[in-house]
């Protein structure tokens, strides 16, 4: 059965990210998952968060905010609606989480670089996209931090993306739009380092369980996505 959007169970949408398009941030990107679009900013701070210097703990921190802007979706959602969105604040940590996975806090030195995930359009797949494009952002950060000579060594361990898997009348499906999205049986987020490991896996059955071999056959599917996702980050900083 075709999908609404007419590609093929495995396909992803048309990917793309442009670079430097903050000129004030240390890092940026704009990502474009088919219709979704995010704007991934990079701001490096001299200092780290109050809690680890009242710890007394070596070392820097990253951190995420996700936020969908008001006409990112079909309706408008106000300002004081966004700032009372818990939603926003589990994908903030997600992205958080999966980025600090892949750098390595005491070579970032003493620094903070916080990572906004604004979303200027949305349609499915907007966490995943915000984890793709936020590397790419801290990534450009750590490089001017390096470039600037405030650290020695690049911190960035890995690279990692994100894709979204689902079932969808009865079939696996990569990449969800939001139509599909609506519609799914199952709907599933991967977060992938470039060698092949899983930062972060979240799946949830909407409509009944699933098995392990639904569960053996997205993981697949994902490895594959997120492994061209890479390829273009790699692309996209040389």
């Amino acid at each position: 059965m075709l999908r609404p959007s007419l590609r093929k169970p495995d396909q992803m949408r048309p990917v793309s990210m442009e670079t430097a398009v903050n000129k004030w941030a240390e890092g940026s990107c704009l990502i474009k998952f088919g219709g979704t679009q995010v704007l991934c900013t990079a701001t490096v701070e001299f200092s780290q968060p109050t809690w680890k210097r009242m710890q007394k703990k070596t070392g820097g921190w990253v951190s995420a905010e996700y936020c969908m802007l008001p006409r990112a979706n079909s309706t408008r959602r106000n300002h004081e609606a966004m700032q009372k969105d818990n939603r926003a604040v589990e994908i903030s940590r997600l992205i958080g989480r999966s980025l600090r996975s892949v750098i390595d806090l005491e070579a970032l030195g003493k620094h903070t670089i916080t990572i906004d995930c604004d979303v200027i359009q949305g349609d499915g797949g907007t966490r995943c996209a915000s984890v793709t494009g936020g590397f790419v952002a801290l990534a450009m950060a750590t490089r001017w931090l390096m470039d600037n000579g405030h650290i020695t060594e690049n911190p960035i361990i890995a690279n990692i993306a994100a894709v979204s898997v689902g079932l969808w009348q009865n079939e696996l499906i990569l990449d969800l739009d939001f139509a599909e999205d609506c519609e799914a049986e199952l709907d599933a987020n991967f977060v992938m380092s470039e060698d092949g490991r899983f930062v972060e896996i979240q799946a949830t059955g909407e409509s009944h369980p699933f098995t392990s071999e639904q569960m053996s056959e997205m993981m697949q599917m994902a490895s594959v996505a997120c492994k061209k996702l890479i390829d273009l980050q790699n692309q996209v900083l040389e």
